[in-house]
């Protein structure tokens, strides 16, 4: 992995590019030419990452071509739009690393599914955590956790003195936990925007959590996987901070001001909620924090309805 190729030149994708360039060569593909040329000659991602001078082994492209050059791929781009950029960018066997988080509205597939069905030669990977993209490029500390083919190589590649990734064999586990926390993250945003308070968000996360779990294992993954970083981990950073974009759609939602939430697909769990809910349904496990989230975003319910319903639910015991 001496060549490495990132596709997508926001802010996550920059920030992996500049962790991936302190090792070796890099090149960053922008779909904007005039993106492109900005970062070689200024050497900073003004759109998205404008305090970060980026390193001088980092190159930047609008050619999909040129990363035909590369050893092997990260793709950081956001989840429903993955395999429109993984056909256009003829993966091959190239090792692939999943950088996206969230559910493919339609088809409801995880994002190593949709990178199987699109490249099926490549040996597929993919990384979550609790990993600001500005703070990654600055080098403040950050703990991921990749999971899939070629993980030990991925995590070589990629660590450093404030980057530590962790591996895990439950790819399955790490990419729910990446969706899911997108979607809880709105629902905790919500709650806070409403003014509902503090004990509500906690009892959101928790609870929240619990239903990941539940989910990932109706999947094939691990419950135990929600409870580290690819899924507690981020939850807390992605819950409670308003440097999240879910967070700030959510909080929005709960002012009601929802023409301010900047709905659009780098929104992850605004577009990965209705899947989530969907292929919940259609697999009998029970995720109410997530229907109601998926309902807030459509419309479906006001987030007064959503209250009362989830306090209207049956007593239980905790599990």
């Amino acid at each position: 992995m001496r060549h490495v190729g990132v596709l997508g030149a926001g802010a996550w994708g920059t920030a992996l590019a500049a962790v991936a360039a302190r090792a070796g060569p890099v090149t960053l593909w922008a779909r904007n030419p005039g993106q492109a040329d900005e970062i070689i000659s200024t050497r900073r991602n003004e759109a998205y990452l404008p305090e970060i001078k980026l390193p001088s082994s980092l190159t930047a492209t609008a050619d999909p071509s040129a990363v035909m050059a590369c050893d092997a791929l990260i793709a950081a781009v956001p989840a429903q739009a993955l395999g429109s950029v993984l056909a256009l960018a003829r993966i091959g066997a190239r090792p692939l690393l999943l950088a996206a988080k969230g559910v493919e509205q339609g088809t409801l597939r995880l994002p190593h599914e949709v990178a199987r069905d699109t490249c099926p030669e490549a040996p597929v990977a993919a990384l979550s955590g609790p990993s600001f993209a500005a703070e990654v490029a600055a080098g403040l500390p950050t703990a991921v956790v990749i999971a899939g083919e070629c993980a030990g190589d991925w995590s070589a590649r990629l660590s450093g003195p404030a980057f530590r990734p962790y591996a895990s064999d439950d790819l399955v586990g790490v990419e729910v936990g990446g969706a899911a926390k997108n979607v809880l993250a709105i629902g905790c945003g919500a709650v806070i925007g409403a003014g509902l308070g503090e004990n509500a968000r906690a009892a959101l996360i928790a609870r929240g959590l619990a239903e990941i779990g539940r989910y990932a294992e109706a999947r094939g993954g691990r419950a135990e996987t929600i409870a580290g970083l690819a899924g507690l981990g981020d939850a807390v950073l992605s819950c409670v901070s308003e440097a999240s974009r879910n967070y700030r759609y959510g909080l929005a939602l709960g002012r009601g001001e929802p023409g301010s939430a900047g709905r659009g697909v780098l929104v992850e769990g605004a577009a990965s909620a209705p899947a989530l809910a969907a292929d919940a349904r259609a697999r009998g496990v029970e995720m109410p924090v997530a229907q109601s989230v998926a309902a807030l975003v459509l419309g479906e319910l006001l987030l007064d309805e959503v209250v009362a319903q989830l306090l209207a639910r049956p007593l239980r015991s905790e599990g």
